[in-house]
């Protein structure tokens, strides 16, 4: 092992088969930003635009500002087939509908619809990290492999799931939130309520609940810590920076984080059977040594010939994960309906 049911918002003959153009733009919507790309048949970025999300706006002001960054990174819309929105939240799969997206505060709104309705284009809503797993597998380091588990721990914890070569979306479209599989049986309280979630342990603001709750424990030892943060508060970027900076507890505690992603990704093996896992996120990213950690957890914990030819790997796409899964989808999907 290495580290390593179609809509109608658009009459059918209004709908470009999105093979006929080369470019489709990608949409990144989460809490904080709404950013924009032109994507070509190659995963290649060739148009950008971002702006801030006005949370306080509501779904119809999102709209407003998602149209506005379509054309602005898009001057020139006939050049484009398709438009994919990938959202930080639940998302109906068959109809782009957003069933729930905490950090918006949006229940049941039919996104995909309304977009269609203003950009007189076919688009496609998917949740982010499914989105993202569907451009890390075209594009990242998922290239070539068919059967894929994608995990990004950031604020939250998302995944997706590459099977038999096709994105795994579920009876009602929801496949795929790993960061909500249970770690703990009746463990830590998760931001969905429930207990003992991988997102519970592991997600960045777990982290920081992890650390605070240390430091109080142990004032003295959480002095680095402290130190770190100045006068803002503990966050996973500064547990991060302390145990840079050879801070013991910060050490112990991201130490334990990569225990608790290695003990998840055993589960998700045993239940996958992938020929891969791609780990990213700003979680990941801040801590490479976590995706060694998991593959040295799946090796000595996996039933062997579950572990024998898996490799685990870092996400490659950056910053433009989001922007590119969510294109491409909308292009494998388009493409799918019209040969239907």
């Amino acid at each position: 092992m290495q580290a390593a049911n179609h809509r109608k918002s658009l009459k059918s003959e209004e709908r470009v088969a999105p093979k006929e153009k080369e470019l489709t733009v990608g949409v990144d919507l989460g809490g904080t930003k709404i950013q924009a790309a032109v994507v070509d048949l190659d995963g290649r970025v060739v148009g950008t635009h971002r702006t801030a999300t006005d949370v306080d706006g509501g779904p119809s002001k999102a709209v407003a500002d998602i149209v506005r960054s379509v054309h602005a990174c898009a001057p020139d819309m006939s050049a484009i087939g398709a438009v994919g929105v990938g959202v930080a939240g639940q998302v109906d799969s068959a109809t782009g509908s957003v069933r729930s997206a905490p950090n918006l505060g949006w229940r049941d709104f039919p996104l995909a619809d309304r977009l269609e309705q203003v950009l007189g284009l076919p688009v496609v809503v998917e949740n982010d990290v499914r989105a993202i797993t569907w451009g890390v597998w075209q594009h990242g380091a998922g290239r070539g492999i068919d059967d894929l588990v994608v995990l990004f721990v950031g604020t939250g914890v998302g995944g997706g799931i590459v099977s038999g070569g096709e994105l795994l979306t579920g009876d009602r479209g929801v496949a795929g939130e790993l960061g909500h599989a249970t770690l703990v049986a009746e463990g830590r309280l998760c931001t969905c309520g429930r207990r003992g979630c991988i997102e519970a342990y592991t997600g960045g603001w777990a982290i920081a609940a992890r650390a605070r709750e240390a430091i109080e424990a142990d004032p003295e030892a959480g002095l680095g810590m402290v130190d770190a943060a100045g006068k803002g508060e503990v966050t996973a970027i500064v547990v991060s920076q302390a145990a840079a900076d050879g801070d013991p507890l910060a050490k112990e505690l991201l130490e334990e984080t990569g225990r608790y992603l290695g003990s998840a990704a055993v589960g998700l093996v045993h239940a996958l059977n992938p020929r891969r896992i791609v780990l990213g996120g700003g979680v990941v990213d801040g801590n490479p040594f976590l995706v060694d950690a998991v593959a040295s957890a799946v090796e000595a914990g996996a039933i062997p010939i579950f572990a024998e030819r898996l490799e685990v790997r870092q996400a490659e796409l950056g910053s433009r994960a989001g922007v590119v899964g969510s294109a491409s989808l909308a292009r494998r999907r388009l493409q799918k309906r019209s040969n239907a």
